[in-house]
């Protein structure tokens, strides 16, 4: 391959990707974020178009002067993305075309991670079949992005908690071989902090820490506009913190982590023992209800006022600002932003982890972080893992 050819390669993937991100661009915006001249710009966004990428949408707004043309990306096209979001209890598929409308339905599958070695097996029988059933031939499917918990080396695409191959080389090797198409793998809360970078509170932003509430308490960090993984990429193992004044021990191995008094599986169990005892609360009889996990009975109730989800709650709210108040003395994020599951009960959690960080973090810094909760909600985790597969592809 020519280095000319491998520039104009690159520079089509480049405004794709663009594209993409932006929904809709005029070609001088294009020129400004590919560094590149307008009439370079513009004539690969002709080649482009002639391939049946990129369409003509409209004028632009109006600045003053001639409305500028806009493009967007082909839906059309027949290039798909398979995202798949897991969790410890239940995995999410869905299948976006290139405008991240989804094409065809999002799927749940209750599926609970362990140390089990059929893991694997498991999740590529299900994926298989999810594919087999939506009619799309595989040549047609840029990627399937898969954001996972655990210790998750993306470039070297190996989980060292949950998916160990043994003898058949890595886990994003061995899935590209069984599902017949490129498969990518990622740390669940790093592409929940992606999602937000590209299309979420953190977008066009620099320095900004995306919370993951879920059944763990995760953390993706975006320093300098980009993702940060950290020396061996591993960054962001926030629920290991040692915050916690309970000897119990956490699924780590080491006592003391913050994990083990503010992951939503131990709420639902602190609900469910104050219950027990004695106490009066909606989840009692909400508990009952078996189509939905005891977690989202939970925060509902949260968010609905019960009083004793709400305090909770508050508790670990306030354990989770006091996590963050240290952090915000190491990083001075401009942006916390709570996302993942438990953003569902977010503006709950506001309150008291806003009152952690005034009490532990020194004025100066705090005041010049903002906390929000994040308007994606739980779709962060798909689109995070679609733009997995957007950011290792090559469109040639």
């Amino acid at each position: 391959m020519t280095a000319s050819t491998k520039k104009y390669r690159q520079l089509r993937t480049d405004v794709i990707k663009h594209l993409y991100y932006g929904k809709m661009l005029t070609l001088a915006e294009l020129s400004n974020l590919t560094h590149k001249s307008l009439p370079l710009i513009t004539t690969m966004v002709n080649n482009l178009m002639a391939d049946g990428y990129v369409l003509e949408y409209g004028l632009a707004p109006s600045t003053g002067g001639r409305r500028a043309l806009t493009f967007l990306l082909n839906k059309e096209k027949q290039s798909y993305i398979i995202a798949v979001a897991m969790d410890q209890l239940v995995t999410q598929v869905v299948i976006y075309d290139l405008l991240n409308e989804v094409r065809i339905a999002a799927e749940l599958f209750p599926f609970a991670l362990n140390g089990d070695p059929t893991n694997t097996i498991t999740l590529i029988e299900f994926l298989k079949n999810y594919i087999i059933r939506s009619g799309i031939p595989l040549e047609q499917i840029l990627g399937l992005g898969i954001g996972m918990p655990g210790f998750v080396n993306a470039a070297e695409g190996v989980n060292h908690t949950f998916f160990k191959i043994e003898g058949q080389g890595n886990l994003k090797e061995h899935l590209t071989k069984e599902l017949g198409l490129p498969v990518f793998i990622d740390n669940d809360s790093s592409l929940i902090a992606l999602a937000e970078l590209k299309f979420g509170m953190a977008k066009e932003r620099k320095d900004v820490m995306v919370v993951n509430v879920g059944w763990g308490i995760g953390l993706g960090m975006i320093i300098n506009g980009s993702l940060f993984r950290g020396h061996s990429g591993y960054a962001g193992e926030f629920s290991h913190i040692p915050l916690s004044q309970s000897n119990k021990l956490c699924a780590c191995g080491k006592q003391g982590c913050l994990e083990v008094d503010t992951s939503l599986l131990v709420l639902v169990e602190r609900a469910k023992l104050q219950i027990k005892n004695g106490m009066k609360s909606s989840l009692e009889l909400s508990f009952l209800d078996e189509s939905k996990l005891h977690g989202d009975h939970f925060l509902e109730a949260a968010k609905a006022g019960d009083p004793l989800a709400v305090s909770i709650m508050a508790d670990a709210a306030f354990l989770i600002g006091k996590g963050l108040a240290t952090l915000i003395h190491i990083i001075n994020p401009e942006l916390i932003v709570l996302g993942g599951r438990g953003a569902i009960a977010g503006k709950m959690m506001m309150a008291p982890i806003e009152q952690a960080i005034h009490e532990f973090c020194i004025p100066r810094l705090a005041e010049h972080t903002e906390i929000k909760v994040s308007a994606l909600n739980t779709e962060s985790a798909l689109l995070g893992a679609a733009t997995l597969v957007i950011e290792n592809c090559n469109f040639n």
